[in-house]
């Protein structure tokens, strides 16, 4: 008794205690973002159709964690009767199925909304609802990815190896749907906090994923040479030569970044060094490998400028730029294969994490589950399932510092009855909410300002995607770039948009008074940083205290978790912890062909999610109860989402023998990849009881009476007797998963428009802008940011990224420095109004 008062006492200072959830979900999404609200304090109550969930996975364990599940059949008057009933409880409803069936069933969000404008609704189909293409296929999690480009376009390698399309089990665009429906439900929760309105909110699937992979997307006209990659350049010159694409695994390597690669250790372990761009962490890792001055005795150069145009370079080369020049990479590659032989690869990981640069070995998925920094971090937990017993799984995806350590200790799934459920929602205090405003509230962030210290990828995208929403961002960049242009402003052109950039040395004492001044004027600041450097720069918990009570300081990181474990402060980036829990040995296979999960931002962007709904969080907690809280998340946190159809382990579990490396088709013969007449390919999804529906479709009726060991063959061989389109809609009529295997460059191609001031949202699933006036005097064309989608409030269509450092003279005006003091501060190096004369350097 007295450790359940405990936990409820726990709970009760979790961000969202009070919050009543009602979660239709099935699959991943729905239940995924409900079991998210659920681990930061909200009372959810599932519903499962008479028969069970749709999805037979041992992941519903996970999914339903801290749910009270009850059965309720929607086709019938009682069951409906019943639903509504728990609805009027309910601050938010979530469903993921095809548009209007949930309506057909009887429950209609437009109508609950008229008759509670409070509430908050959130629908989270496979395709947009303005879809009128694809919004009524069964849109099962590969075919979204291959109608969204994501098998097309997994990388350069697999080009190289003519290996396209190419199967990837990670069900990314549930991943990304997962996190931008719950960050935007708790947006709006907060917003309604200040209206009074609720909303409706869509986060369509194939929508998600392209905002998951937006920084694959891009087109910048004439892309200078400089930032082309030895691979990509192989690519233009086969294609030019009319050159098949077959190179080796083996020989793909030697067109790998020194920095950027997988090396052999003496334990037989592959070690991923992740070492480009940086200022400092290439020449870290030289000097710690003993290479460094050998290497600059035969010439080997550090430009002090590396933003000028590369022509105007002392040298060829310069240590801390990406890509390096064949020449040195292949030098450098050479002598490093030879040091890392000398040393296991848990030796190498001690070394890369105390000398501050990043690296870590490769391990496969069950390794990282059992990993001792994984357990003691709190990034996996133990739950006591009352079916499958003590189970390891994901820890939290995101957290507020003060209140995290709750949320280890997740309740497992527990079934109930409608009377007990409805009882638990009776008792629950309803929110007092002022009236709902008239007219329009405008966006749920209006009138925040935030304050985004954030480098790479994760930070930055979390605080461009609040910015939608109409958030005012001041983004502060260091007087001198600590990373080469490839990855600040190549990157910067899509999670600068919306920002004002500043250019700041804030170690500077001079520009550490503008710091301080610069975060007493805002309500959040946000930066990717380890614990270490936020202590050192003055905004741990008792720093930021001082300077702003009232500001919410949000922290993401490689391998934080809610405790301290032995890796926490070690270093890192996306392709980093790919390698670290599994994902690039289950993308390449084995431990001797690993490969970075081709996107860029793969993990990077989910993260960036991640911290703005601990952004979101803090901010509805603040407005209850005036605690301002200090929100949590980090990249070794979103991979468990990333992974959840198989990241898990328990006593019996079957063996880790789920689809994995480059001749993966599929996970069976009724879903996976085929070739077709046409020569293009094919993803069809389709199960067991599905089989009937096959005998509906010409060519293939005889599917439902051959034996399972003969269907591949016999749809190999069926699918290559007509063109790709034909058997799409033959199959797709017969209401069967399918999709043709789209690329990215023919998705941006038909979906993109001269750039009109609207944000997407209703040009269906996919949506591109072409910016004829770019900034960097380039056209440049960019998704949208369309994938949130609300009915009430509102999303802005965001400016394009301006060049670093245009708005330092304002920003600095914003605080009452005057332009004298400011052309004092720009002589002295405290501050710069830009890095380079050109916006993208050539």
């Amino acid at each position: 008794m007295l450790d359940q008062e405990k936990e409820k006492s726990n709970r009760a200072r979790l961000p969202l205690a009070g919050v009543t959830v009602v979660d239709f979900g099935q699959y991943i999404a729905g239940p995924a973002v409900a079991m998210i609200l659920g681990d930061l304090g909200a009372t959810v109550v599932h519903i499962d159709p008479p028969a069970g969930p749709l999805w037979d996975n041992p992941a519903n364990a996970i999914l339903n964690r801290n749910k009270t599940i009850v059965s309720i059949d929607l086709k019938t008057d009682g069951g409906r009767a019943e639903a509504q009933a728990l609805i009027e409880h309910a601050d938010i409803v979530v469903e993921n199925f095809r548009p209007g069936v949930l309506t057909r069933l009887g429950i209609d969000f437009a109508g609950l909304r008229t008759k509670r404008p409070e509430l908050i609704t959130v629908s989270i189909p496979g395709f947009a609802s303005n879809d009128e293409l694809r919004r009524d296929w069964r849109a099962f999690e590969t075919v979204i990815a291959a109608s969204s480009g994501v098998f097309t376009d997994m990388g350069l390698n697999r080009v190289l190896m003519g290996i396209n399309p190419s199967f990837s089990p990670l069900p990314l665009a549930s991943a990304y749907g997962t996190m931008l429906a719950a960050s935007a439900t708790v947006l709006a929760l907060q917003a309604r906090e200040r209206t009074g309105h609720g909303d409706h909110i869509e986060v369509p699937l194939a929508s998600a994923v392209m905002e998951g992979l937006s920084y694959n997307s891009i087109k910048v006209d004439e892309y200078p040479v400089r930032y082309q990659t030895q691979r990509e350049q192989e690519i233009e010159r086969r294609r030019s030569e009319s050159l098949p694409m077959d190179m080796s695994y083996d020989d793909l390597q030697e067109f790998l970044d020194p920095f950027y690669r997988s090396y052999m250790c003496s334990d037989g372990r592959m070690f991923y060094v992740v070492c480009p761009s940086h200022k400092n962490h290439a020449k870290r890792c030289l000097q710690t490998l003993g290479l460094y001055d050998d290497l600059v005795a035969e010439g080997l150069r550090e430009e002090e400028d590396t933003y000028l145009p590369v022509a105007e370079w002392s040298s060829d080369v310069s240590l801390g730029v990406y890509p390096l020049p064949k020449v040195w990479a292949d030098k450098i590659a050479t002598r490093m294969k030879e040091v890392f032989l000398t040393k296991p690869s848990e030796e190498w990981e001690r070394i890369f994490g105390e000398g501050l640069f990043p690296g870590a070995p490769q391990r496969w998925l069950k390794e990282w589950i059992a990993d001792d920094h994984a357990k003691a971090a709190g990034l996996m937990i133990e739950v006591e399932d009352p079916i499958i017993g003590r189970m390891t799984q994901p820890g939290p995806m995101a957290w507020l510092q003060e209140s995290g350590e709750a949320m280890l200790a997740p309740q497992p799934r527990n079934w109930t009855t409608f009377k007990e459920a409805l009882a638990t929602f009776s008792r629950m205090e309803r929110p007092k909410l002022p009236a709902p405003m008239p007219g329009s509230p405008g966006g749920w962030l209006d009138g925040v300002k935030v304050l985004d210290l954030c480098n790479v990828i994760a930070g930055p995208h979390s605080v461009v995607y609040l910015a939608r929403f109409g958030a005012e961002v001041i983004k502060i960049d260091p007087a001198k770039p600590f990373y080469d242009c490839w990855n600040t402003v190549i990157f910067g052109m899509s999670h600068m948009r919306g920002k004002q950039s500043a250019l700041l040395n804030i170690g500077s004492p001079d520009g550490r008074v503008v710091f301080e001044d610069l975060v007493r004027s805002v309500d959040v600041v946000v930066w990717n940083a380890t614990d270490r450097q936020v202590k050192a720069m003055g905004l741990d918990a008792e720093g930021l205290k001082a300077l702003n009570p009232q500001a919410i300081f949000c922290q993401l990181d490689c391998f934080g978790g809610v405790r301290k474990g032995p890796r926490t402060d070690y270093l890192g980036y996306d392709d980093l912890v790919q390698a670290a829990t599994g994902i690039m040995l289950r993308f390449g296979g084995s431990m001797d062909t690993p490969e970075e999960h081709a996107h860029v931002g793969t993990i990077d962007v989910m993260c960036g999610f991640g911290a703005a709904l601990g952004v979101a969080a803090a901010l509805y907690q603040k407005s209850r109860t005036g605690i301002v809280g200090r929100p949590r998340t980090s990249l070794s946190a979103l991979t468990g989402l990333a992974q959840i159809p198989f990241c898990y382990d328990y006593e019996g579990r079957p063996p880790f023998d789920e689809p994995a490396g480059r001749e993966t088709k599929g996970h069976d013969a009724l879903s996976r990849l085929y070739e077709t007449a046409s020569g293009a390919y094919l993803l069809l999804s389709a199960s067991e009881a599905d089989l009937p529906r096959f005998g509906e479709v010409d060519g293939l009726r005889g599917l439902p009476s051959m034996a399972r060991l003969d269907r591949e063959a016999y749809l190999a061989t069926a699918f290559l007797t007509a063109p790709a389109g034909i058997w799409q809609q033959r199959l797709v009529q017969a209401d069967i998963g399918v999709s043709l295997c789209e690329n990215l460059e023919a998705i941006r191609s038909r979906s993109a428009r001269v750039a009109d001031g609207e944000p997407g949202t209703e040009r269906g699933s996919y949506s591109f802008s072409i910016f004829p006036n770019h900034p960097s005097g380039r056209v440049v064309t960019q998704l949208d940011p369309f994938a949130v989608r609300p009915r009430v409030g509102k999303v802005t269509s965001l400016a394009p990224a301006e060049k670093y450092g245009a708005s330092t003279r304002s920003v600095l005006k914003s605080l009452n420095y005057t332009d004298a003091e400011i052309d004092r501060l720009i002589a002295s190096g405290t501050v710069s109004e830009t890095w380079s004369a050109e916006y993208l350097p050539s």
